[in-house]
């Protein structure tokens, strides 16, 4: 082989030498990517803050129906044996979720008297988590969902 030969030979396997190295590159950063959103992902989806076994049922009047993604909120104002109210913030489903059941912006207004079942935050302070399918009127009659 002559000297030419060699130096393209050698070319030649510096470029897929190159070529290796930047796949092994953008394998590295994309599964880099797919474990740092996988557990961000893991981590917003935990219900580790609600007591789920511990449910309680809340009585109060809707002060504001949030249907927002990423969750929906319900801000409900309940009152206390002692006669105080406390405004509960309450976080429920995906709107998407929900509108696949029939759920809209405008199934809660405010000022809806509505008994709920809650999974309460294990801190104590007054929020949890929400079914959208256990709501009903404080009058015990069922939300009236179109699906």
């Amino acid at each position: 082989m002559d000297a030419q030969g060699a130096r393209l030979r050698h070319a030649g396997y510096g470029a897929i030498k190159k070529g290796d190295s930047m796949r092994r590159q953008l394998t590295a950063v994309l599964s880099f990517a797919f474990v740092a959103t996988s557990s961000a992902v893991l981590a917003h989806h935990s219900f580790a803050m609600f007591d789920q076994e511990n449910p309680i049922e809340l009585e109060g009047v809707v002060q504001e129906f949030k249907f927002t993604s990423p969750h929906s909120y319900l801000l409900l104002e309940v009152k206390g044996p002692d006669g105080s109210t406390t405004v509960w913030n309450l976080e429920g489903r995906a709107p998407s979720l929900m509108a696949r059941d029939g759920w809209s912006s405008k199934t809660l207004q405010p000022g809806d008297e509505i008994i709920l079942t809650i999974q309460p935050l294990r801190s104590g302070a007054p929020g949890g988590s929400w079914n959208t399918s256990v709501p009903k009127f404080k009058d015990r009659r069922p939300l009236q969902i179109t699906p």
